[in-house]
């Protein structure tokens, strides 16, 4: 009987610890617009072993637009749940998950053009504001045509705090590592569904957060462009 109760204390803790409160400033807002994604598919046409090999950074793009179950997948590679207590696609120092993803959807089938904040735990986007702000974007990030050319892009930022009130000032590394992580995945699921896509990280973080209504406490730290190839790159 010892034993036993020993036994259920052990499973009751391991489960604890693998369980990861939604802390308020990622739940869906509720005074907004959602939009629902589709459903995430986890089987593809290629490997990962193709991805890796074919993975390239491409700034040039078709004037295309994507279709909502690419900006589903993307998504979901950079932040989604896999697992039931909240694990993600990517791995976080202590499960405490500091990153946002947001869409700059520019031109998006079946989604209005706007600035959106993914919400992993819910698989849907919630609208920050109408309108196609790539050109402010690209203004902000140095002029890089990039920005302006991609149908959508994603910014992932950061609050630091998150992961620092835990583990101090080595929390900040632990967060930008975890960034690269998730914006690699980005690259791959972007090659498996034969996207272009390249990381940015020459912008101007105060006019970043300002056009996207960044809360006080995120910090940008990725641009990152997608669009359809041009022929022959």
């Amino acid at each position: 009987m010892k034993t036993l109760l020993l036994a259920l204390l052990l499973v009751m803790a391991v489960a604890a610890c693998n369980t990861t409160a939604i802390p308020p400033e990622q739940r869906p807002p509720e005074d907004r617009e959602s939009v629902a994604l589709p459903q995430v598919r986890l089987v593809g046409e290629m490997t990962v072993e193709e991805a890796l090999y074919e993975r390239r950074s491409i700034r040039e793009y078709a004037d295309a637009p994507l279709a909502l179950e690419d900006i589903s997948q993307l998504l979901w590679a950079a932040q989604g749940i896999t697992v039931g207590w909240g694990g993600r696609t990517a791995p976080s120092a202590g499960g405490l998950y500091p990153l946002e993803v947001y869409l700059v959807a520019g031109e998006v089938i079946g989604l209005e053009a706007g600035i959106y904040r993914y919400i992993p735990h819910e698989h849907e986007v919630v609208k920050i504001r109408s309108g196609d702000v790539r050109e402010e974007l690209t203004a902000a990030s140095v002029r890089q045509s990039c920005v302006r050319d991609g149908a959508i892009t994603l910014v992932i930022s950061a609050v630091y705090e998150r992961t620092t009130v835990r583990y101090g000032d080595r929390g900040v590394r632990y967060v930008h590592m975890e960034a690269g992580h998730a914006a690699q995945n980005v690259y791959l699921q972007a090659v498996a569904l034969d996207l272009g896509t390249v990381v940015v990280g020459a912008f101007n973080d105060d006019e970043v957060k300002d056009l996207l209504e960044m809360p006080k406490e995120e910090s940008p730290l990725y641009v990152i462009p997608v669009g359809r190839i041009t022929a022959g790159a």
